[in-house]
């Protein structure tokens, strides 16, 4: 992970979870992370933890369903650190987990808005200055279900459908300008979403039980291996961490 000393990033979503072990594991690499999420007092105190620790960092708050607050976050990165080398598109939700027939549109609408065109928002903020730089990284958050049905997913599923859609439409426009984007497709990991997953009894997801879920701080490894040279071979891809192969690769396990 050496290559990725001094290096600037943006992260959204990065009040818990997968965004939260993300910005620390970046800075942790010697990068200069941004953290952007909606709940600014959390990511405050990531962001005094990650400096007390001799990093840089800094917070903002951010609703990645407005334009305009995701351009804020890249431009901070840009005037703080000089230029955004990476950008994770974490933020998503799955939130209220329902069958189609019983779904509230406006919740159903709100997923749209978060996981769809919150990771185009952070493509269209961080690609121009990416472009000027000539390199860039940006890793979105992906998820098996971008390639499966299940019951009471239906938001999540089609969402994460389009997000794959997008990794592959924007390494198609920016592979030959020096840019790579690449999904990760994690597998099932313990986060606040899978006690959510739980709680809703559908599928055979929220049957699973908990000891086989992997931590985010796994993700948040696999997130940082991704930027580096070494996967650029999967650029225009998800990236699958749900099994020992992918898992090889990014150091977890011998």
């Amino acid at each position: 992970m050496d290559e990725l000393n001094g290096k600037a990033a943006v992260v959204t979503g990065a009040s818990r979870g997968i965004g939260a072990a993300t910005a620390r594991e970046l800075a942790n690499c010697g990068v200069s992370v941004i953290l952007a999420a909606r709940s600014l007092a959390e990511i405050e105190n990531i962001a005094a933890d990650i400096q007390a620790a001799g990093g840089k960092a800094r917070a903002i708050q951010c609703d990645v369903a407005i334009y305009g607050d995701v351009k804020g976050a890249v431009d901070l990165c840009v005037s703080s650190f000089g230029r955004i080398d990476i950008l994770v598109n974490n933020a998503g939700i799955i939130e209220p987990i329902a069958r189609i027939a019983d779904s509230d549109p406006d919740a159903w609408d709100q997923v749209v808005d978060i996981n769809v065109k919150g990771v185009y928002h952070g493509l269209r903020a961080a690609l121009p200055a990416m472009e000027a730089q000539g390199s860039g990284v940006i890793i979105n958050l992906s998820s098996g279900a971008a390639s499966g049905a299940l019951e009471g997913w239906s938001h999540y599923c089609a969402t994460k459908a389009a997000v794959l859609s997008l990794t592959r439409c924007a390494d198609k426009e920016c592979r030959e300008k020096g840019i790579r984007v690449t999904g990760l497709s994690p597998g099932t990991v313990a986060t606040d979403m899978q006690v959510a997953i739980r709680q809703s009894g559908v599928n055979p997801v929220s049957q699973l039980d908990p000891s086989v879920h992997i931590s985010a701080e796994w993700s948040a490894r696999a997130i940082a291996w991704l930027c580096t040279s070494a996967a650029a071979e999967y650029s225009g891809t998800d990236f699958s961490l749900k099994n020992d192969e992918g898992r090889r690769l990014v150091g977890l396990i011998d």
